[in-house]
C-alpha cells in the first residue's frame, strides 16, 4: 500500500478484507483513465482489459462505464469501506464528487447519518484529520433543491447520499422526476449538473438492486468515471436460478467471515433421535417454536451471566420467526399469545411483521423493530413474512426459526445475514454469546449434508443436538458474593426488618460507615505491601481520609460528614479484622503472552520424486449436430496466462492456513522454483510445463503443502512482563450462575445420581470457602472440594470468579480460571484437576505456562513483603478421592 492508503488503513481500522479491497482500488486507481470517453468508442474496452489483466474474474463492467464490484459478506463493514473508498479517492486522486446510493429507505437514512455526523459511533471518517476539520457537503434526495450554490460549494467536497426511488420519482401530475427538473441556483436540472460533472465517482450500496433494466438505464445516464459496487450477494435471482455478477474484483464470503471471528457463528439445532415424518405441519411448527423459545431463554441467561462478570451492557436477545405467509403470520402469533404456548408468557412479547399490515399498525411495529436492541424493548418474537431487507442491523438476533415451504426453507445468507451482527464488536470467546442458532429439525440431514461442503457456511462442528431434558426447565440467573458483600445483604434485610425507629437508624449509620470502608479498602491495594497492612495506623488514617473526601463531595451528606467519620474511626478496626480473614491474599498480575508468534517452517528441499505430471491434451473436439461431423480446436493457441508458473504454485500454497506469505515468501518461491525445474528436467518445452502447472496446481499445491508441515515447528511464545506494579492483593469477586428454577440447592455433601448432573446443580455449606455458593463441572472438582473442608491444612479455599485472575495462555486467549485456589498455613496453591488423557494436551500445558508464570510473579512479590509464596498444582482426575490429603496432592503434582 501507498502512504495514503495505509494512513487510511490505520486511522480506521479496517479489517483484513476493507484493507483488501482499498488495495485493490488504489492499484486499479493507478491503472484506469478515472476520466470520461471523450468520444473514443474503445474507451470501456482498453479500460476492461487493464481491470482483467489483474483481475480474471471481472469479464465485463456490466455498465457503460467501469464499474467495479466489491462483494463483502454481511457485518464485515461494507459502509466503513466506502467512506475508506472516497477518502482515498480525495485525498491521493484529488476526486472532489461522491454520489453514493443507498436502495431502500432504511440504508438511505442509515448512510446519511454514518457520513454526516461526527459524533455517531459509526462515522465513516472517524479519525481522519483532513475530514474533522474540514467536512464534506452531504447532500441528500431530500435537501439538494434547497441547497444553495455557495452552500453546494462551502467544501471542496460534495458527497451526494441518494435512494433510488429519489432518482425515479416522478413530480405530480407530469412524467418528469423531480431531480431532473430545473433548478433556479444551477441554471439547469440536478441529475444534468451531476452528469456533467468531470469527476463523478458513484457507489453502489448494495448494488445487486440496481441491475433491473430501468436502473441500468438511469445509472448509465449519470455517466460517472467509476463505479464502485458493495454487496453481499454478487448475484442476481432470476427465477429459480441465480447469474452472477461479472465484474466482481473481490469476495470475501460469509464463509470466511465466520471463518475470521467477524461475525457470529451460525449453528444448526435439532432434537435427538428425531422423526419430523411423524408430525403434521401445524405439529412442526408447534415443536420448532417451542425448542426456539427454550433456546432463546437458554441464552438469555448465558447473555446475563456474560454481562455480569465482564460488567458489559446486557444485551436483550430475540427470536426471530420465519412465516411462509400472511396467514400462516396471523396464526403463529394466535398461538405465541393463547395460554398454550408458555402459559401466555410471550403474548405481549410477540410482534408480526409483513407487507399487508397499513397505518398505525405497520408503524407500531416498525418503530418496535427499530429498538429492538433497548433494553426497554419488550418484544422477545418477531414474525415475518419477507420484510427484513438489507439495512435492517440488529446486533441481538440469536435464534431463528424458519417456518417456510421446502422451497424457501433453505438457508440463505441473506436471511441468516441479519443476525450475524456482534453485540460486541467482536468475537467474546463465549459460545453461546459468539453464535446464532437457527432451529432446522426437519432439514437436519439436508444441512448436516451440506455442511460437508468447505465453502458451506455452517460447518460440522456448529451442528448441535438439543438436550430436550435440559432446554424444557426454566433457569434463572444467581450471583454468589463474597463473604464480606454476603453479610452486608443480611444486615441490610435486617434493619429493613427493625421497628423501632431510633434502633434502625443507628444500625443503618454503621452499615453505612461498614460498606464504606469496605468500598475503600480494595483501593488500598496499590500503597499497601500486604493485607495486613491496612490495620496500620497510617493506613487507617489515609481510608478514612478518602471516605471523608468523598462524603463532602456529596452535597446531600456534607453536613453529616463529622458524626459519619466519627462511626468510620469506631468499626475500622473491626471491618478490616473481619476482611482480612475472609480473603486470600491474591496479587493482582496480569500475565499475557508475547505478541511474537514463535512458529515456521525449518528450511528443506523439495522431494520432487514423485512429481511426474504429464501434459494433457488441450484438443477441444466440436460435434456439428445435425451432419454429425467433427471439428478439431487446438486451445493451447488460446491459452490466457494470467501470471508466471511459479506464481501459480505460490498462490495455491497461500491458501492453507499455516503459511504466512509476508513471512515466507521466500520460502515459498524456492520450493515452487524447484518444482518448476524438476518439471523442466523432463519436459524439453516450456508451454508442456504451463500445461502441466496450469493443469494440475491444486494438486501441486497440496504436495508441497504436506513436506511443509513435516518441517513446521511451534515453540510456545514467552510471557511480557507486567507493565503495571504489582498490586498487593484484589478483592474476591462475585461468581454469576444459572440454576434451574425448580431446583434446590444441595449441601456439598449431598450425593448427587448421575454424577453428569453436578454440572446444573449449585451447593452450599462450606466453612473454608470465600463464597457460600459454588457451582463444580465435575464429581472430581466437587470431592475436591469436600478435602479442602476437612483437612486441615486448609485454612481457606476458593473457587475463582471469571475475572478473579489476569491470565492470558495464548496470545488473544480467554483469561485463565483455574479451579481452586487454596491458602496453607505457609504456601498459596493455584490448584488444577484434569482428566489424565488431557494432562498432556497443548491446551492444558500452555494454561500450566501462564500459571506458574503468574506463581513465579506472586512469590517474587510476597517474599519481600513476608507473605506466602504461590505454587500450580495440576491434578489428574483419578487421584482425587475424598480421602485424601491436601498436603500430599500438592507435594506430589506441583509443577
Amino acid at each position: 500500500m501507498n502512504r495514503t492508503a495505509n494512513y487510511i488503513k490505520n486511522r480506521l481500522s479496517l479489517r483484513h478484507p476493507q484493507a483488501d479491497s482499498l488495495r485493490i482500488l488504489m492499484q486499479l486507481a493507478d491503472e484506469l483513465e478515472l476520466q470520461k470517453p471523450d468520444g473514443d468508442e474503445n474507451f470501456l474496452q482498453k479500460e476492461l482489459d487493464k481491470v482483467k489483466a489483474e483481475f480474471p474474474t471481472c469479464e465485463d463492467f456490466e455498465r457503460t462505464f467501469p464499474s467495479l464490484c466489491f462483494a463483502l459478506a454481511t457485518g464485515v463493514g461494507k459502509t466503513r469501506l466506502a467512506g475508506a473508498f472516497v477518502a482515498y479517492l480525495y485525498l491521493e486522486k484529488g476526486i472532489k464528487n461522491f454520489f453514493i446510493l443507498a436502495p431502500n429507505l432504511t440504508i438511505y437514512n442509515k448512510l446519511i447519518e454514518d457520513f454526516s455526523n461526527p459524533s455517531h459511533p459509526k462515522y465513516v471518517f472517524q479519525g481522519l484529520g483532513e475530514f474533522m476539520n474540514n467536512p464534506p457537503n452531504i447532500i441528500t434526495g431530500d435537501n439538494y433543491q434547497e441547497v444553495p450554490r455557495l452552500k453546494l460549494f462551502s467544501s471542496d467536497l460534495n458527497i451526494n447520499v441518494f435512494n433510488i426511488s429519489k432518482i425515479n420519482a416522478e413530480t405530480r401530475g407530469g412524467a418528469t422526476p423531480k431531480i431532473r427538473s430545473m433548478s433556479e441556483y444551477l441554471g439547469e436540472s440536478y441529475f444534468n449538473y451531476l452528469s456533467g460533472l468531470e469527476d463523478l465517482v458513484m457507489i453502489m450500496d448494495e448494488s445487486h438492486h440496481y441491475r433491473a433494466a430501468r436502473g441500468m438505464e438511469v445509472l448509465n445516464e449519470l455517466n460517472p468515471i467509476l463505479g464502485l459496487e458493495l454487496t453481499a450477494t454478487p448475484q442476481v435471482e432470476r427465477s429459480s436460478s441465480s447469474i452472477k455478477f461479472k465484474n466482481v474484483v473481490y469476495e470475501y464470503s460469509l464463509a470466511k467471515a465466520i471463518r475470521d471471528g467477524f461475525v457470529k457463528e451460525p449453528a444448526i439445532a435439532t432434537k435427538k433421535d428425531f422423526d419430523p415424518t411423524q408430525f403434521t405441519e401445524e405439529e412442526m411448527d408447534r415443536i420448532k417454536l417451542e425448542d426456539g423459545v427454550r433456546l432463546h431463554e437458554d441464552t438469555k441467561v448465558a447473555l446475563d451471566i456474560f454481562a455480569r462478570d465482564n460488567n458489559v451492557s446486557s444485551v436483550k436477545p430475540f427470536v426471530l420467526v420465519v412465516a411462509k405467509d400472511t396467514n400462516h403470520a396471523g396464526k403463529l402469533k394466535a398461538l405465541i399469545q393463547s395460554n398454550a404456548f408458555f402459559d401466555g408468557y410471550y403474548a405481549d412479547k410477540v410482534i408480526e411483521v409483513h407487507s399487508n399490515q397499513k397505518g398505525s399498525e405497520k408503524d407500531e411495529n416498525i418503530a418496535q423493530l427499530v429498538s429492538l436492541e433497548s433494553t426497554y424493548n419488550k418484544i422477545e418474537i418477531v414474525i415475518h413474512v419477507n420484510m427484513l431487507k438489507e439495512g435492517w442491523d440488529v446486533t441481538n438476533l440469536y435464534t431463528i426459526v424458519p417456518l417456510r415451504t421446502a422451497t424457501s426453507l433453505t438457508l440463505r445468507e441473506q436471511t441468516i445475514g441479519r443476525g450475524l451482527r456482534l453485540p460486541y464488536g467482536k468475537r467474546t470467546g463465549d459460545s453461546k454469546v459468539d453464535r446464532l442458532t437457527i432451529v432446522a429439525h426437519d432439514r437436519f440431514q439436508e444441512i448436516v449434508d451440506a455442511a460437508n461442503d468447505p465453502n458451506s457456511i455452517i460447518r460440522k462442528e456448529n451442528i448441535i443436538e438439543i438436550d430436550d431434558t435440559e432446554l424444557r426447565q426454566r433457569k434463572e440467573v444467581i450471583t454468589s458474593p463474597s463473604l464480606a458483600d454476603e453479610k452486608t445483604r443480611e444486615q441490610e434485610a435486617a434493619i429493613e426488618a427493625m421497628t423501632k425507629p431510633e434502633e434502625k437508624a443507628a444500625a443503618k449509620r454503621k452499615l453505612d460507615a461498614r460498606k464504606s470502608i469496605l468500598s475503600v479498602l480494595p483501593e488500598m491495594n496499590t500503597t499497601v505491601k500486604s493485607v495486613h497492612d491496612l490495620s496500620k495506623e497510617e493506613t487507617r488514617k489515609a481510608v478514612v481520609e478518602k471516605i471523608k473526601d468523598r462524603i463532602q463531595a456529596d452535597p446531600q451528606t456534607q453536613l453529616f460528614v463529622e458524626d459519619q467519620v466519627k462511626e468510620i474511626e469506631e468499626i475500622y478496626n473491626e471491618t478490616v479484622e473481619e476482611f482480612t480473614q475472609q480473603l486470600i491474599e491474591i496479587p493482582r498480575i496480569s500475565i499475557v503472552p508475547s505478541q511474537e508468534q514463535k512458529h515456521g517452517f525449518r528450511e528443506f528441499d523439495l522431494d520432487t520424486s514423485k512429481m511426474n505430471f504429464q501434459p494433457s491434451s488441450e484438443e477441444i473436439m466440436v460435434r456439428v449436430l445435425q451432419t454429425g461431423e467433427i471439428e478439431t480446436i487446438d486451445a493451447s493457441q488460446q491459452r490466457v496466462v494470467f501470471d508466471s508458473v511459479e506464481n501459480m504454485i505460490v498462490n495455491e500454497l497461500i491458501n492453507f492456513p499455516e503459511i504466512d506469505y509476508d513471512e515466507q515468501a521466500q520460502m515459498l518461491f524456492k520450493l515452487a522454483g524447484q518444482a518448476v525445474t524438476h518439471f523442466r528436467s523432463y519436459l524439453a518445452e516450456e508451454d508442456k510445463v504451463l500445461n502441466v502447472v496450469q493443469n494440475n496446481k491444486r494438486i501441486i499445491g497440496k504436495y508441497i503443502h504436506t513436506q511443509m508441515m513435516e518441517h513446521f515447528y511451534y515453540e510456545a511464545p514467552d510471557f511480557e512482563e507486567p507493565v503495571l506494579s504489582v498490586r498487593s492483593f484484589s478483592k474476591i469477586e462475585p461468581h454469576n450462575f444459572s440454576k434451574y428454577q425448580e431446583d434446590s440447592i444441595h449441601d456439598l455433601r449431598d450425593t448427587i445420581i448421575p454424577t453428569s448432573a453436578i454440572r446444573s446443580k449449585v451447593f452450599t455449606g462450606f466453612r473454608k470457602a470465600c463464597h457460600n455458593l459454588y457451582k463444580f463441572d465435575s464429581k472430581t472438582e466437587k470431592d475436591f472440594a469436600i478435602i479442602c473442608e476437612q483437612d486441615d491444612d486448609c485454612l481457606k479455599w476458593l473457587r475463582p470468579a471469571h475475572n478473579q485472575f489476569t491470565i492470558y495462555y495464548r496470545h488473544n486467549s480467554k483469561r485463565y480460571q483455574p479451579d481452586f485456589v487454596v491458602e496453607t498455613a505457609d504456601t498459596i496453591y493455584m490448584i488444577e484437576t484434569k482428566k489424565e488423557n488431557e494432562m498432556e494436551s497443548q491446551d492444558v500445558q500452555d494454561k500450566a505456562r501462564a500459571a506458574v508464570e503468574y506463581c513465579a510473579h506472586a512469590t517474587s512479590f510476597t517474599s519481600q513483603h513476608g507473605g506466602k509464596p504461590w505454587q500450580y498444582v495440576l491434578i489428574p482426575h483419578g487421584v482425587v478421592q475424598v480421602n485424601m490429603g491436601l498436603r500430599r496432592l500438592a507435594e506430589q503434582y506441583s509443577v
